[in-house]
This record gives structure tokens, sequence and C-alpha cells, in this order.
């Protein structure tokens, strides 16, 4: 396993419901930070080496409504 952390921005308000959304239906994620700044999460994922890390994040993370 790998693991790789990535920046989520979310629309005014909604960080609690896609964090909510991302622990529930993304298997991968470890844990989930809420941050200031430019991005309002922070998640830390584990892949498996032969994951592609961009699909990973094209498919599973920017998916998140």
């Amino acid at each position: 396993m790998r693991a790789i952390f990535v920046q989520i921005k979310c629309e005014m308000g909604q960080a609690y419901s896609v964090a909510r959304v991302a622990a529930d239906t993304i298997l991968e994620l470890s844990e989930l930070y809420s941050t200031s700044g430019q991005y309002d999460l922070l998640g830390k994922f584990y892949l498996e080496p032969e994951q592609d890390i961009g699909l990973f994040v094209t498919e599973q993370v920017q998916a998140l409504p």
C-alpha cells in the first residue's frame, strides 16, 4: 500500500457534507482533516501499488458531490 494526500476544495458551506460522503463511499480513505486556506479538506488515501493515482483522484475524489 502507498499513501497519497489530496487537497479538496468544496463549494461554500459544503465541507461537512463532502467529508461525510467521502468517509461513507471511498474505501481507500484513511484520514480526513478540515483545513483553512485555499483548500477545505485534506484526505489521506492508501492505494494498491498498481492502482493509478490520477485515475483514482479523478474518478473517486473529484466525483464527490
